[in-house]
């Protein structure tokens, strides 16, 4: 039997056009479907081939917890692995996101940023 691996989470958002874009422009990201959702909302699926994000907003949305490792189920981060973490920490800073908690680690490095909506994103290489 073969590793299973996952395929997609689906993640509310505040404009899921714009947090779309960034992924996009950040990680060469494509849109692999969008269109109406449950409940009235609207998604739109951009990743890879093999995995994906599905963005989802209806409008109406409650205000973030401050922390959300004390909230269950709460979404602390995502993290996406790059080939060069170098030339994509330059492509963030250029889009005028800040980064933080770089580290060196067995086995790779790893920075975060935070999207224009407070969604944070922890990128890593392994190279």
């Amino acid at each position: 039997m073969s590793e299973a691996t996952l395929e997609h989470i689906n993640l509310t958002v505040a404009d899921v056009s714009a947090t779309a874009q960034v992924l996009i422009d950040l990680f060469d990201w494509h849109i692999r479907w969008q269109g109406d959702a449950i409940h009235g909302g609207h998604s739109i699926h951009v990743g890879g081939e093999s995995s994906y994000l599905a963005l989802y907003s209806r409008g109406e949305l409650k205000e973030r917890q401050a922390d959300t490792y004390n909230e269950l189920f709460g979404l602390n981060h995502i993290a996406v692995v790059v080939d060069d973490i170098h030339a994509t920490e330059q492509k963030v800073l250029a889009a005028g996101f800040k980064t933080y908690s770089h580290a060196s680690y067995e086995p790779g490095q790893r920075f975060y940023f935070d999207d224009s909506y407070g969604l944070e994103i922890e990128v890593v290489s392994y190279r």
